[in-house]
């Protein structure tokens, strides 16, 4: 955007941006609209300084973010809600600082090479939203918008921040066709085609495999009495609606395969919250359960709350075998903070009495879960992540990657019924598809009330339900022990990112003062300073 534009016209550039960015997500799912929101959100800071860089930033963050994340206020009230749309635009204004600082400085100097500070910057951003504070909320980043585009394929070599470098890249590659069209449109036409072209290669060449020897899952989504807060206030409906979904996927199991999966049953698994009578302090949720355990003959994963370590619950997976005995468990690592645990208790509840809805702290599980399932194929491993882990790429990447536990299936238990019929289901299925893609692995995501359904290595999905519905479904899906490259780099990609901009902030800031002591050097004497 040319320099003289008034900032009133950026801000409202600004404004715009975010709202691109947030159709890109699901339920709108135009993920193309990413890279144009990029685009444009970098046209309108690239020349401004950090100052009014922050301010823009500010703004598109409260466009984006205010109506993504609409889902965490609908039963809790606007506050919280405007609070976290709040907090996570606050990252968004320092990365626009930065690229206002930088452009502003060295766009006269580098030319076309000043754009590379946008994509190193949404990566740096993405990364100091997802963790920090109380360690972070890593939700609607730029690669969770991209399940259905060619640029999700980069996620098997750098990730979910190479998606986000990927899409940024081709949003400044945009920008640069639209600032040279003033100049040379012949040459912003060729710009604009390599553009085009890269994310076709990628999305041509760089398709995932998904080959695998072939098992057959269960998925129960028992369903909830009514939405909301207290969506399990008839604890045990939840439970006999698990229950009984189990037993009706027993009976498609013995009747109604035919050819479509490769083998009997060899795993059923329940959401989160599927029990939150702790199943193993109360004779009857157990007994119902191995009920369930029973019908199917096979292993059932079970999302439970369990009453322990007192005075805090737990957030567990279990894993129940036919024949009784005491299940193996998964303790949840990472509570959401002021959802699962309230940090610093008495001071947010000066702010909200919303606080207090969380009764009970839950606990912070140490250890990564793997249940090892036997099918007539082999065995391999279940590795169970619940509710908005999913979101982390630290524990993705550790789960896939651990020792002896090559041959797996990933799991994602989640529970949507606190966020009513609202997009929230929809952006977490998405990040389970990216998820797959990342570590070329099978995923099988099933939530209490929807969606839920099978995702292969590729992201592509099978057996997708609807919301707020009780259904079942059984699915082949690929087991496969290869590590993909972006589970060998580890976090190096997105450290890399960030550090190169920290060197080029500070490359940028030393310049500027050695051009300011330069110019006061060469500057000719006053009449004061003539004898």
């Amino acid at each position: 955007m040319p320099p003289k534009i008034p900032y009133a016209v950026r801000l409202v550039g600004a404004m715009l941006a975010g709202i691109l960015l947030w159709l890109a997500f699901p339920e709108h799912n135009l993920w193309w609209l990413a890279p144009a929101a990029v685009a444009l959100l970098g046209a309108v800071t690239l020349d401004v300084g950090a100052r009014r860089g922050f301010g823009l930033g500010v703004v598109a963050g409260w466009a984006f973010f205010v109506p993504v994340l609409s889902w965490s206020g609908v039963y809790v009230g606007k506050l919280p809600w405007g609070a976290l749309a709040t907090l996570e635009a606050l990252y968004f204004g320092v990365m626009c600082a930065v690229v206002g600082f930088v452009g502003q400085r060295l766009r006269p100097r580098w030319g076309d090479a000043v754009y590379a500070v946008i994509p190193l910057a949404w990566v740096a951003q993405e990364l100091a939203r997802g963790t920090t504070p109380f360690g972070g909320f890593p939700w609607a980043r730029l690669a969770f918008s991209q399940a259905d585009s060619p640029l999700a394929n980069v996620a098997q070599f750098l990730g979910a921040p190479g998606v986000t470098f990927a899409v940024a890249l081709v949003g400044a590659e945009l920008l640069m066709a639209a600032m040279a069209m003033r100049d040379n449109w012949r040459f912003a036409g060729l710009q604009l085609a390599l553009t085009v072209g890269f994310v076709a290669v990628i999305g041509v060449l760089l398709v995932p495999s998904v080959d695998g020897r072939r098992v057959t899952v269960g998925l129960v989504q028992g369903n909830v009495p009514h939405p909301g807060l207290d969506f399990n206030a008839e604890r045990r409906a939840v439970l006999d609606n698990h229950v009984r979904g189990t037993e009706l996927l027993a009976e498609t199991a013995k009747t109604d395969l035919g050819e479509r999966v490769p083998g009997p049953l060899s795993l059923v698994v329940w959401p989160e919250n599927a029990s939150d009578i702790d199943p193993i302090r109360n004779a009857d949720a157990a007994a119902q359960v191995q009920r369930a355990v029973a019908s199917v003959g096979v292993p059932v994963i079970v999302g439970a709350v369990l009453q322990e370590p007192a005075p805090k619950v737990s957030n567990v997976s279990l894993f129940y075998q036919p024949g009784g005995g005491e299940p193996g468990r998964y303790v949840k690592n990472h509570p959401v903070p002021f959802a699962e645990y309230i940090p610093y208790r008495s001071f947010f509840r000066n702010f909200s009495d919303k606080v207090d809805l969380v009764t009970k702290d839950f606990a912070q599980g140490k250890v990564l879960g793997a249940f090892q399932v036997d099918a007539a194929s082999g065995a391999y491993w279940a590795l169970p992540t619940i509710c908005f882990e999913v979101a982390y790429d630290d524990l993705m990447r550790d789960s896939v990657t651990q020792p002896g536990k090559d041959a797996s299936l990933l799991l994602v238990q989640t529970n949507n019924a606190t966020f009513g019929y609202t997009a929230e289901s929809e952006q977490q299925f998405a990040i389970s598809r990216i998820r797959a893609i990342e570590h070329g692995r099978s995923v099988a995501h099933v939530s209490t009330v929807g969606v839920s359904g099978f995702i292969a290595p590729d992201g592509s999905v099978t057996g997708k339900t609807g919301l707020f519905t009780a259904e079942q479904r059984i699915g082949s899906v690929a087991i496969r022990s290869d590590r993909t490259l972006a589970d060998q780099l580890g976090p190096w990609p997105e450290r890399l990112a960030t550090v190169a901009l920290i060197a080029l902030v500070v490359a940028v800031g030393l310049g500027s003062r050695r051009d300011r002591v330069e110019r006061l050097v060469s500057a000719p004497p006053t009449k004061d300073h003539v004898d």
